[in-house]
């Protein structure tokens, strides 16, 4: 299992950024997919989670309505569409994936909102 994320970035606040995660080792068709985060000195919490087939999306209460998750099933691909962001956005991302009872996780891709 392979999980590689992109797209993180410098960004000044109420700015955007587009992760991506690529995916390849696992029936990805069949799993839910989440992204996470980790900012400094914190614990690492949980961001957005979207179904196997996209069709429900879930979010962290500070997120919603600023971030979508979103999912290319034929490209393997998992997308986290981040608006007016925020300091307190700032962190490293996560893609995450649990299948055959192990949870995966990527390398993460930093995200700091700074003017």
């Amino acid at each position: 299992v392979q999980l590689v994320e992109s797209g993180g970035g410098l960004v000044q606040p109420g700015g955007s950024l587009r992760l991506s995660c690529a995916a390849s080792g696992f029936t990805f068709i069949a799993c839910d997919m989440r992204w996470y985060r980790q900012a400094p000195g914190k614990g690492r919490e949980f961001v957005a989670r979207i179904s196997d087939t996209g069709g429900s999306t879930y979010y962290l209460d500070s997120v919603k309505g600023r971030f979508t998750i979103s999912r290319d099933n034929a490209k393997k691909m998992v997308y986290l569409q981040m608006n007016s962001l925020k300091r307190e956005d700032t962190a490293v991302y996560y893609c995450n994936t649990f299948t055959n009872g192990i949870n995966y996780w990527g390398q993460g891709t930093q995200v700091t909102v700074s003017s």
